[in-house]
């Protein structure tokens, strides 16, 4: 086994290591999710935190980990004999991203149970990580309905299993952390409000610090058994604290003023439901016991806001983060503290010499050596704007498109601001696909409404109980049945086939030319997108955002799963020049072709947004034999070929219309519709227009178009 990386010789990142140590303080905090960006020892400080832990007291032979002293009266292992246990380490178990469910909750062994009439129930990643942490990286990437499976366990500190009217349950209380660079994505709002804390986590900008990080990461590397021993005599310090907080917790008083600033804090930002006001309570009294104190002050009440907020305050999806510090200031002040006088006994362990650091709520968790100079996490306030008269959302103030306005020159002009966005009706690809989970097409998943039943590829996972026993009834006199069971081979077990929804890639072609910008227009026209982009959120599709003008087309935003980099370089979009419509087809055909061999399975949706005019061939494959209207012909008829399902959204305006986006649609094979018809209210019949319109120019590469 490894040597794990020591935890109090991470340098810097004192919000993260402080989130972290409280939850092991004080485990119905609810767990930590950790955001950043990739290289900033995210996964080495959580897979370092289990070292800290004290050991567990289990029941010897007991899979579920259960108490000596109080057992779990339903463990499936039980019930148990009273006697003394063993003890073991604290276990730190990792979900990977493509786990399947039964790997995570357990499952039953439906073979033996049809033909033996046993309940035979292997535990899962949940039952090894009770009484322990349960890492999660790239929490983001994982599917929905494990999350909600993970969330849900680590709410009631329970695991139930349920198959096919067997039902196990066991306990499953752990400290949850996850980590996700937002790049790739964020989590639904309804997720991120079931972890407890959460911190933002950059690297430092100081040369000094990043030159140890290289030099303690270069020494690990070289002799990682003497390392650890180096810092050995931290780690235990900061062991002993965890262990000493954790008796002085129930110690802890919350009074009344504490309780006023918690309720106002939440209330002041405009926090959704209660979770914020108890997670609150719950960070503010361990950062108390973690610095020795019986009792909860101002400073504590500060500091669990910040980690306890930035992820619950009410935004728009498309916006990050993070808390006004002065508005905190504001509130806290209007409750002081009734008892103002130095508490008389002294802060616990942390030498300010040469011990693991200075151990205070607001200095940090006791793990900064003295030469690190502080964290250089900007930590949940890095991203707040400077509005302190704003009492609502100051986060959403300073939007961010007027540099790129200032480096408008010749034909190019400034970029504009997006109109608001409004809720539009769902797009989806025709046919049936496999893809990744979502919520958008139909697809064929592992979750979602029973359609019928198959032979089972590899191992069962879905038995369809009725299927089974139909393919086995025909032959009980065969194979000389005399009980009332039924006699089941391996032959007759039949897998469940499912039907829900997948997410797609929705790739936007969005016309930035010239005649774009005429009255306005391009206002509308990202507010259209914008709006596009915010059902692509609730979807949980991968986006990409193409642009053409001038003379070419250019890849703003290479698909990604983060929808809220697309509305970031969509806000800073200029406009300009000529309309290369060609080039902008035949660019998306190439992103497509590319896309299709990374990730085969997830299904295009191609989104076109332009008046349909085309001025400019471009770079359109170099053809200079045909006019720019005849190339753009040409290259949507590709796409069409190649089974992309597509919609053009029409930003024609005026009393003369010329509908050549109508044609363009055609080409396309799909719809168009205009920018008033895409609001909801308006919007009913497009879902269906795009399959007819798919329908309607069935070709011989039809069979392509459903794999597509």
């Amino acid at each position: 086994m490894s040597t794990p990386y020591p935890f109090t010789a991470v340098v810097g990142q004192t919000d993260l290591r402080l989130a972290l140590l409280l939850n092991a303080v004080s485990p119905a905090v609810g767990g930590v999710l950790v955001r950043g960006e990739k290289g900033t020892a995210k996964s080495t400080a959580v897979r370092a935190l289990s070292a800290l832990l004290p050991q567990v007291d289990v029941v010897s032979g007991c899979r579920f980990s259960c108490a000596p002293t109080a057992p779990d009266p339903a463990c499936p292992d039980g019930p148990h004999e009273p006697g003394p246990g063993g003890l073991r380490p604290a276990r730190m178990v990792e979900l990977p991203v493509g786990a399947s469910e039964d790997r995570l909750v357990g499952a039953l062994d439906i073979e033996r149970a049809l033909a033996e009439g046993v309940k035979a129930f292997e535990p899962g990643l949940l039952a090894d990580a009770h009484r322990g942490i349960l890492y999660v990286d790239e929490v983001n990437l994982l599917h929905d309905h494990l999350i909600d499976l993970l969330l849900d366990a680590a709410a009631m500190g329970a695991s139930y299993v349920e198959r096919e009217g067997v039902s196990v349950r066991h306990a499953a209380r752990f400290l949850l952390v996850g980590t996700m660079n937002p790049e790739e994505g964020e989590l639904r709002p309804q997720l991120l409000d079931r972890f407890g804390l959460t911190v933002e986590v950059a690297a430092s900008r100081e040369p000094a610090q990043r030159v140890e990080v290289v030099r303690r990461r270069l020494a690990y590397e070289d002799d990682p058994a003497g390392f650890a021993t180096r810092w050995a005599g931290d780690e235990h310090e900061v062991r002993a604290r965890v262990v000493a907080a954790r008796a002085l917790l129930p110690k802890v008083s919350l009074g009344d003023t504490a309780l006023l600033q918690i309720a106002a804090t939440c209330a002041g930002f405009e926090v959704d439901g209660m979770r914020a006001d108890i997670v609150m309570a719950r960070t503010a009294t361990a950062l108390a016991a973690w610095a020795g104190r019986t009792d909860v002050r101002k400073e504590d009440v500060r500091q669990a806001a910040l980690l306890a907020l930035p992820h619950r305050r009410r935004r728009n999806p498309f916006d990050a983060p993070g808390l006004d510090e002065d508005m905190l200031d504001r509130i806290l002040d209007e409750f002081p503290d009734e008892e103002p006088e130095p508490d008389p006994e002294p802060e616990p362990e942390g030498p300010d010499d040469d011990g693991p650091g200075d151990g205070g709520p607001d200095g940090g968790p006791g793990g900064t050596p003295p030469e690190d100079g502080g964290s250089q996490d900007p930590g949940p306030s890095a991203e707040t704007p400077e509005t302190p008269e704003s009492g609502e959302a100051p986060a959403e103030a300073p939007e961010t498109p007027q540099p790129a306005a200032q480096e408008s020159a010749g034909p190019e002009q400034a970029a504009v601001r997006a109109a608001e966005p409004f809720r539009t009706k769902m797009l989806s690809v025709p046919g049936l696909g496999e893809g990744a989970s979502g919520r958008r097409s139909r697809a064929r998943t592992a979750h979602g409404r029973t359609t019928g039943a198959q032979r089972p590829r590899g191992h069962l996972t879905k038995l369809h109980l009725t299927a089974t026993i139909q393919a086995a009834a025909p032959h009980q006199k065969a194979r000389g049945r005399d009980g009332r069971g039924l006699v089941i081979r391996k032959d007759d077990l039949r897998q469940a086939t499912r039907e829900g929804r997948e997410g797609n890639l929705v790739l936007f072609v969005v016309d930035a030319s010239g005649s774009m910008a005429a009255r306005q227009r391009m206002s509308a026209v990202k507010g259209a997108v914008l709006s596009l982009l915010l059902d692509a959120y609730q979807r949980r599709d991968k986006v990409g955002l193409i642009t053409f003008r001038g003379a070419t087309a250019e890849l703003a935003l290479p698909p990604t799963s983060s929808v809220d980099a697309a509305a970031a370089r969509l806000e800073q979009l200029p406009t300009g020049g000529r309309t290369p419509l060609a080039a902008g087809l035949l660019k998306a055909h190439e992103v497509l072709r590319i896309e299709r061999l990374r990730d085969p399975s997830r299904r295009p949706l191609l989104v076109v947004v332009t008046d349909g005019r085309a001025t400019s061939a471009g770079n359109a494959g170099g053809r200079t034999d045909s006019s720019p209207r005849e190339l753009a012909g040409h290259s949507a008829r590709l796409l069409q070929a190649g089974g992309v399902a597509s919609v053009v959204v029409d930003c024609e305006s005026g009393p003369v219309r010329l509908g050549l986006a109508d044609v363009l649609a055609r080409d396309l094979g799909g719809p168009a519709v205009t920018l008033d018809g895409l609001r909801a209210d308006s919007l009913a019949g497009l879902v269906k227009n795009v399959r007819t319109a798919v329908a309607s120019t069935a070709s011989p590469h039809s069979s392509n178009r459903r794999a597509a």
